[in-house]
């Protein structure tokens, strides 16, 4: 096994889903912390590795993978004992992608339009249809979880570690409720369960949120979400 490295930051939820993913299949990696706050992304250093200067990056023996949805199947199909969680059977494996794939282009990109506004605007205040745009993926989501237990099937893939990050991370502009969501609600709290789960996503989504939340009680004056 080559030295993995994995370039990034917490508060991104999928730096936070890669370390998931490495600790699912037992594997270790040197985290080398890229501060967004401070513009470190933008770096000639790493904008000689990543030129959309983006986290997370891995680093594999001094092989350089440049998307987190690239890096958990690669990380599986290099290092994983089977492929449960990224399965080889060609349909089984068409659905982990095309929920990879959603999540690279729907839930993340919805909650991206919302969050990017806390950081760019001087008085921040959200669109009531980009809030709306952010429940409609949820659900979507609900429908995928209507008749199986995980996102793509009977068994937990790469897929749940990636989504669930990133949902987690929209609490503070579309909170989940149980009686809306009752199956999304369900699926979180199985995936809380797992050993690893507090130290990869909920811990460091916790200080992201706050992190969130002060921003936001520094231009508003308080933390709650005005919408437009």
């Amino acid at each position: 096994m080559g030295k993995l490295i994995l370039h990034g930051m917490k508060l991104s939820p999928c730096v936070r889903s890669t370390f998931a993913v490495a600790s699912e299949i037992g594997i270790e990696m040197e985290y080398k912390i890229v501060d967004l706050i401070k513009g470190e992304n933008f770096n000639p250093e790493f904008m000689e590795i990543n030129p959309v200067h983006a986290v997370p990056v891995l680093e594999d023996d001094g092989k350089y993978i440049i998307d987190g949805h690239a890096i958990l199947s690669y990380l599986v199909d290099k290092y994983a004992k089977d492929d449960s969680l990224y399965p080889k059977d060609p349909f089984q494996r068409a659905m982990v992608d095309q929920r990879l794939h959603f999540d690279s282009g729907i839930l993340y990109m919805r909650l991206r339009n919302l969050s990017m506004r806390v950081y760019t605007e001087d008085h921040p205040k959200f669109p009531q249809k980009d809030i709306d745009a952010l429940y409609q993926s949820y659900d979507y989501v609900e429908k995928f979880l209507s008749k199986q237990p995980f996102l793509a099937g009977d068994k937990m893939t790469i897929a749940d570690l990636c989504c669930v990050c990133t949902i987690t991370s929209g609490a503070l502009f579309a909170p989940i409720s149980e009686e809306r969501y009752p199956k999304l609600s369900d699926w979180i709290k199985r995936l809380s369960d797992l050993p690893y789960y507090e130290e990869t996503n909920a811990k460091d989504n916790a200080e992201y949120l706050e992190f969130l939340k002060g921003i936001l009680t520094q231009k508003n004056g308080n933390a709650n979400i005005e919408v437009y």
